[in-house]
């Protein structure tokens, strides 16, 4: 059997496993890759110190024999509206003040889901290969470039909000991937071409972003994204960009909700990646801020369990929650707002800095701008 067939067998599988996307691609140090140091010397990573590993330039430093990388992409779009589409609806239904969290978070967490069909996935190579060979699956877990290799496997472009952009698919792409010491043949024949990139002249990602973290077309500065400062920051939220963060508590979809290859983006069939609990108060798409900011942590890991939201903590979720308040105060026709500044409080005096800074500074927003 050809290295060629064998390429063609391992993306049939992955897509008959349920993954929408499947590429190969060797092992190299991409120019990405280099480019990557240059922007980790310009200190746009922020705090996020494990993204300094030098396995996330170098490959080879990852698995010994490392020959090849599978690619795979899961569709995770949903049918429910982009973000400013639902803040209009908010206001317009003058319901409590709700958060926004990032449409990848709404359902199960991806990690495990992806994870799960990866390691499927490598069952059915060990079946299909049977001399010994090393395969170990990463699901945005691992010191890997995934839009990199992606991008070299033919899945699509790296478009200016720096995701990697599909025609069909749009961004709303989880992406994973599979190193292994096979010696199998790249879905692209060297001759041919890398998929195009189709952002044109447009820049509406750039114009869009409200802390205008896209400093550059295809350059982010993390250190001013919401989704950086919402998850990945643990200190304290800098003021200069607590109005620009809005209702968002957990990420940010908004460079991807301007983009026009998501206009089309098909919904995804998978059941895992529907909001829980939407319309409810403990919505996971659209959460009551006021509960959040009382949660506990047990609550906290109760509501999200086996939820990507884990990942900011209970001291981060209840902080965010915080600003958003601060950002969304309690509008007169519905509440006089006295709940939310005894709730703001109380929370100005956790032992928790973050949180009682955050407190004080969205309570005497809501004071300043109800003057």
């Amino acid at each position: 059997m050809s290295r060629h067939a064998d390429g063609a067998w391992i993306i049939e599988r992955a897509k008959a496993l349920g993954f929408d996307l499947c590429g190969i691609v060797r092992a190299e140090r991409f120019p990405e890759l280099e480019k990557f140091r240059e922007w980790l010397s310009l200190g746009y990573a922020g705090e996020m110190k494990y993204l300094e590993d030098p396995r996330r330039t170098d490959p080879s430093l990852v698995m010994q024999d490392l020959r090849g990388v599978i690619v795979c992409a899961m569709n995770y779009n949903t049918a429910h509206p982009y973000s400013v589409e639902a803040a209009a609806g908010i206001e317009r239904e003058s319901q409590q003040p709700r958060g926004w969290i990032s449409r990848y978070a709404w359902g199960d967490d991806y990690h495990i889901v992806m994870w799960k069909k990866l390691n499927a996935l490598v069952d059915a190579l060990k079946e299909r290969f049977p001399e010994p060979f090393a395969a170990r699956a990463y699901a945005d877990t691992g010191p890997v470039a995934e839009r990199v290799f992606a991008k070299h496997a033919g899945l699509g472009w790296l478009g200016k909000n720096t995701l990697l952009l599909n025609k069909e698919y749009g961004s709303w792409l989880f992406l994973g991937v599979i190193l292994t010491s096979l010696d199998v043949s790249p879905s692209l024949d060297p001759a041919e071409s890398l998929s195009p990139d189709l952002c044109g002249s447009c820049r509406r990602c750039l114009d869009a972003c409200p802390t205008q973290a896209l400093v550059a077309p295809y350059v982010l500065d993390a250190r001013r994204c919401i989704s950086y400062l919402t998850i990945e920051l643990r200190g304290s939220i800098p003021e200069k960009f607590r109005e620009s963060i809005g209702w968002h508590v957990y990420g940010c979809d908004i460079c991807q909700d301007v983009c026009p290859y998501n206009r089309k983006a098909p919904v995804s069939p998978m059941a895992e990646f529907q909001p829980r609990d939407q319309g409810q108060e403990n919505s996971q798409m659209l959460p009551i801020l006021e509960r959040l900011a009382e949660m506990d942590p047990s609550e906290f890991q109760q509501t999200f369990r086996n939820s990507a939201v884990k990942r900011t903590k209970w001291a981060g979720l209840v902080r965010n929650a915080c600003i958003a308040l601060g950002n969304t105060a309690v509008r007169p026709e519905t509440d006089d707002g006295s709940r939310t500044e005894a709730l703001f409080r109380r929370l100005s005096k956790s032992e928790i800095s973050t949180i009682a800074e955050s407190a004080d500074w969205s309570l005497r927003s809501i004071q300043r701008r109800s003057k």
